[in-house]
């Protein structure tokens, strides 16, 4: 696929998730969010509330990509330390924001306690990231984007980062859907296809496998250019059918 775009990374914070007692929705909401923008997501990573592995992470992905998008462990309990090591990985102090201290002590009132002072912490040279859904803020430093772990407050997070975001070229997909065939019968075809096509991405995803219902594989082709896409989705429908094998394109 031609590297036109900006890319980006993920990274997931909290004991939580890898424990298993929560599951993560918001790695699929930024990914989404990005394709808008024709921003690439090459990278994923999870890691447990553990300053080490928080820091080297950011540390190894903000070097790698053009924005990491990090998520979970801003809040106001003791294990919430992103903050912290967000500072400590650029190398800056953490301090009180002016602005965000205002915003929560409006938020809170007489309720203001240290716990929720904490949230007020940004590392120096942040910018906030408006929460229009319990105002608490978030922050980008550089090329990183710090927000929350709560799927409904990060989405929301996600307006204000927008803006922001240098936009690149749009990855469209076409798919196939291919039946009463596994994908090891439609393996040379898609190579060939592939080899003939290298700007274009080409995936296979087979289903009902083991199951008593029908088996196949979705046949995902992916690219910047609509022509081009078209064009090769096109190609592969034929082959397809001079082999005999049942095709249908869904999307």
């Amino acid at each position: 696929m031609t590297q036109t775009s900006p890319t980006a990374a993920v990274l997931i914070i909290g004991d939580e998730i890898l424990s298993g007692r929560t599951q993560d929705t918001n790695l699929n909401t930024i990914a989404r969010f990005l394709g808008a923008l024709g921003i690439v997501l090459e990278e994923a990573r999870t890691v447990g509330d553990r300053p080490e592995q928080i820091t080297q992470a950011l540390n190894a992905l903000r070097s790698s990509h053009d924005y990491v998008f990090t998520t979970g462990g801003i809040g106001p309990t003791h294990d919430d330390i992103t903050a912290d090591c967000v500072a400590e990985a650029m190398g800056v102090p953490l301090r009180e924001h002016p602005q965000a201290l205002a915003i929560l002590e409006r938020r809170y009132g007489d309720e203001f306690n240290a716990a929720r002072r904490r949230m007020a912490r940004i590392p120096e040279g942040g910018i906030l990231i408006a929460n229009p859904v319990t105002d608490a803020p978030g922050f980008q430093i550089g090329n990183v984007f710090v927000m929350a772990g709560v799927p409904k407050i990060m989405t929301a997070m996600l307006e204000d980062v927008a803006p922001r975001l240098r936009t690149g070229a749009v990855v469209h997909a076409r798919t196939i859907r291919v039946t009463g065939v596994g994908e090891g019968t439609v393996a040379d075809i898609l190579r060939a296809a592939a080899d003939a096509n290298r700007a274009l991405s080409f995936g296979s995803y087979p289903f009902g496998a083991g199951t008593s219902g029908e088996i196949g594989t979705n046949l995902v082709v992916r690219g910047q250019d609509l022509a081009l896409l078209n064009g090769a989705v096109a190609d592969l429908m034929l082959a397809l059918e001079a082999a005999g094998i049942a095709a249908a394109l869904i999307d």
